[in-house]
């Protein structure tokens, strides 16, 4: 047996062999131990530390042993009874497992990402996730942004993937295309990127499709009509659970059940509490959308038409919905928290009548003062609150705290309500002074996000931190402290060594990280 040896260079988890008789060869390796590299080849995917085959390619297979010196920069020795072809594809021990030579469906997909198998993931995106993300935070868009794939980055922009995810290094799949010099791919992507910016970015609960108009609320006559037209859609609460069904697909798991008027009980359209949705369109002659809380008795009429839905607690399986039949949801159930709460007059405990479709109660005490101007008591309630994402003076890391009700070891962005007569600014300044003591100089504002449970408004901001040093409110917090860009990456990616994580990306808090760490150069 010969040995090769030749320098190599490592960047950010790549080890890159310098040219050898006209063959350049890479490895990849974990981040945190060089003892885990595998060598991919054509032929087939090797565990280099127990110099076995875990997956072949082919009938192809190699003996290979490789040992790296502890420094960053050294020499490597190979050495194989077999030649090797020219590495075309490649992934990490933890991105591509075997199971005794079967792969799940999650790491087949990655797979076909990886080798431009074209066919074969299009057989499979119906049955995955398609931002399903391996162990290091790859997702098929990035494992085929690194090969130059772009047919396949082509059908999964086609299907609706994230093309924003950051892996657990921070990197986007345009900044990998572009690291590894893959123009096509690039441009592709990068033109992606362009397009997005002229589209309004919306955040979970935020993508309602529904044209509200608020125009037939005031229409009593037209609400009747819409109420009994067989086309009218309805979805059904029970007590302020609303009744979904299971999907098949992967990522969403729920949606709402829809129900025609003729499938309701008589004497449920005519319930004062019958929220008017909105239509389907601009279109004043399409479909009507109502809401409709049955109390005791929806599990009884809900199961009579769909045997396989269920009511079902609204946080968190609302979560895993359809994006714009989360936004529904979050129109809907704001409205009935508020009717159900808010049944008798705050002004003078009066009964109220629910009129305009359930966008306005009226105090039915004639001398009751909320009859004489504008007041808020008559409207649904939203309550605002701040959420933030603060960054340190180096605009190096950025401070993330707990609370004790948070599952244990996650981290999120600091929040809290706005009060009377307080600007966005001064809020976010205010309750990050509170919470951490830490000061905040500038505020930019990113985007909002509804919450209903039962009607919060989510102002999302980046925030300047003025000085670094943390004094927790200990009734506020129970932990707080700075996270460099690479640990954050690694939360987001839920590949921190720790185990610590962020919220999920329905979150707006989720959102505000990724921007922050997206908002930098990648350090590839």
């Amino acid at each position: 047996m010969s040995s090769l040896y030749f320098p190599y260079q490592i960047w950010r988890g790549f080890v890159k062999f310098t040219n050898v008789q006209d063959t350049q060869w890479w490895l990849l390796f974990s981040s945190r131990s060089i003892s885990t590299i595998k060598l991919v080849t054509t032929s087939c995917i090797l565990d280099l530390t127990k110099q076995k085959v875990i997956h072949k390619l082919n009938t192809q297979t190699a003996d290979i042993i490789v040992t790296t010196a502890s420094s960053r920069r050294g020499t490597a020795n190979l050495k194989s009874r077999h030649p090797l072809d020219k590495i075309r594809t490649m992934s990490s021990q933890e991105d591509l497992q075997s199971d005794s030579g079967l792969k799940t469906f999650s790491q087949r997909f990655l797979d076909c990402a990886a080798r431009g198998d074209l066919d074969k993931l299009k057989n499979l995106i119906s049955s995955v996730d398609i931002d399903v993300k391996s162990e290091r935070g790859w997702t098929a868009l990035m494992f085929a942004a690194r090969n130059g794939h772009t047919s396949i980055i082509s059908t999964l922009i086609e299907k609706g993937c994230d093309v924003s995810s950051l892996n657990a290094s921070g990197q986007t799949a345009r900044d990998i295309a572009e690291f590894w010099n893959h123009k096509e791919a690039t441009s592709l992507l990068s033109q992606h990127k362009q397009d997005e910016q002229f589209e309004q970015f919306h955040n979970y609960y935020s993508l309602n499709p529904l044209y509200r108009a608020s125009d037939i609320r005031k229409d009593d006559e037209a609400l009747q009509v819409a109420k009994r037209n067989p086309s009218s859609k309805y979805i059904l609460f029970s007590n302020l659970q609303p009744f979904l069904l299971p999907t098949e697909g992967p990522k969403i798991k729920y949606k709402f059940a829809l129900f025609s008027g003729d499938q309701l009980p008589s004497h449920a359209l005519e319930k004062s509490r019958v929220v008017f949705l909105g239509l389907e369109t601009w279109d004043p002659e399409s479909n009507a959308w109502f809401a409709v809380d049955l109390g005791n008795e929806g599990p009884d009429v809900a199961k009579n038409v769909y045997p396989s839905g269920n009511f079902v607690t609204p946080f968190p399986a609302t979560m895993q919905m359809d994006s714009t039949h989360a936004g529904i949801f979050a129109e809907a159930h704001s409205i009935l928290c508020w009717l159900d709460r808010y049944k008798f007059c705050p002004t003078c405990g009066s009964d109220q009548t629910v009129v305009n479709g359930g966008y306005k109660q009226i105090c039915s005490k004639l001398d009751c003062t909320s009859h004489k101007g504008v007041h808020n008591t008559c409207y649904p309630r939203v309550d605002p609150s701040l959420i933030m994402l603060v960054m340190s003076t180096d605009k190096h890391s950025c401070l993330l705290g707990r609370q004790k009700r948070f599952p244990p070891k996650m981290y999120s962005c600091l929040a809290g309500f706005m009060e009377p007569g307080e600007c966005i600014e001064d809020t976010c300044r205010r309750e990050v002074e509170e919470e951490s003591g830490v000061k905040v100089g500038k505020v930019e504002y990113h985007s909002s996000q509804p919450w209903p449970f039962p009607a919060s408004l989510m102002l999302g901001c980046i925030a300047h931190a003025r000085n670094d040093n943390i004094k927790m409110d200990k009734d506020e917090l129970e932990d707080a402290r700075w996270f460099t860009r690479s640990e954050t990456a690694q939360m987001l990616a839920q590949q921190h060594p720790g185990g610590l994580f962020v919220p999920p990306k329905q979150t707006i808090a989720h959102q505000l990280i990724k921007a922050w760490l997206s908002s930098t150069h990648s350090n590839l």
